[in-house]
């Protein structure tokens, strides 16, 4: 099959369309032929190494960490799926690669897709619809009323939160350049900020809560905002103590984070709020309540470009230069639910 990969790490190691073996299936895994994939930040952070205490990957290294697709063969204890089916999914961290014609998926890490999107669309929202929902249930319990502020509103992650926080009942304030205020406000934004003309910690108080996806200065500017008991959730900040354990990455490891983190420990003390770093894990079960949300009408996805798979590492460069507005997602194959 046809893939791109790398062989080792590096910002300007060129991402190299190769041929590589199918995947082989255990008894619980799906084949999937994949349709369309899209790009995430965390998928150039990998790309340069920046991701090597928490993830181990050999070489060559097929990129990719969401998908849509058809399966075409299940493992002889697969009963959820069938050939035929149209699934989406995130594979778990270290079964990554859906820049491929194919790929072999645990069964509890995919859903039927939406039925109401193509396969380009279903394929923008795996990473960054669980990445939200497990940052607004499963960690701040985020309630009707409660405000939060979520950075990057018009970005990939940013577009989606948006939505699923004013679905929850939520007043949202985002910040976002003039020329993704429309994008934002469409989607249900409360409160905009300019993040080129204002400063969002000058503006706002007394937040319950703060989504961070950008970390560096903004993570830190972010505990000014939030009242005592508030929470940051952050896909972009250090990795802490808390998360190391969390995630069972031993004492070693913990023992780096709880240094390394210990600026942030100190704002966490000062502010008297707690800090979650968010790593996603794949779930079956949760795409398919944003499954309903998206069928529902009541979220829709944010798609800016979309690439051709051998010019992937064009998507690449645009994603990272910050300028999208939504998902950049790699069209695999062409199918009669490709909207040109």
């Amino acid at each position: 099959m046809k893939a791109m990969t790398i062989n080792k790490y590096g910002k300007t190691v060129p991402l190299v369309m190769t041929e590589q073996p199918m995947p082989n299936i255990g008894e619980h895994d799906v084949l999937v032929e994949i349709h369309a994939a899209s790009l995430n930040p965390i998928d150039y952070k990998i790309k340069e190494g920046k991701m090597k205490l928490l993830l181990n990957y050999k070489f060559p290294l097929i990129l990719g960490n969401d998908f849509s697709g058809v399966v075409v063969k299940v493992g002889s204890r697969v009963n959820a799926f069938k050939p035929g089916d149209e699934v989406y999914g995130r594979p778990r961290k270290n079964r990554i690669g859906t820049l491929a014609e194919f790929i072999a998926v645990h069964e509890e890490d995919i859903c039927l897709k939406p039925e109401n999107l193509t396969f380009e669309e279903a394929a923008s929202i795996p990473l960054i619809g669980l990445t939200t929902y497990q940052a607004f249930v499963d960690i701040l319990n985020l309630q009707k009323g409660q405000k939060i502020l979520i950075h990057a509103g018009s970005g990939g992650v940013g577009t989606f939160a948006i939505q699923l926080a004013k679905l929850m009942g939520a007043f949202v304030a985002t910040t976002a350049s003039e020329k993704g205020y429309e994008l934002v406000k469409s989607l249900g934004a409360d409160r905009i900020i300019n993040y080129k003309k204002e400063n969002f910690e000058e503006i706002l108080n007394g937040y319950d809560a703060v989504f961070d996806t950008l970390g560096g200065e903004a993570l830190d500017k972010s505990f000014r905002i939030l009242k005592p008991g508030g929470q940051i959730v952050s896909i972009s900040g250090m990795p802490n103590a808390r998360f190391g354990r969390e995630a069972k990455l031993g004492w070693v490891k913990t023992t780096i984070l709880s240094i390394a983190s210990r600026k942030i420990k100190a704002k966490e003390k000062k502010s008297q709020t707690t800090y979650h770093f968010l790593f996603m894990k794949p779930s079956g079960e949760q795409l398919k309540v944003i499954k309903g949300y998206i069928e529902g009408g009541l979220i829709k996805p944010i798609i800016d470009k979309v690439y051709l798979l051998k010019d992937a590492e064009q998507a690449f460069h645009y994603l990272e230069s910050g300028r999208a507005k939504g998902k950049v997602v790699i069209r695999i194959k062409k199918s009669k639910t490709t909207r040109s």
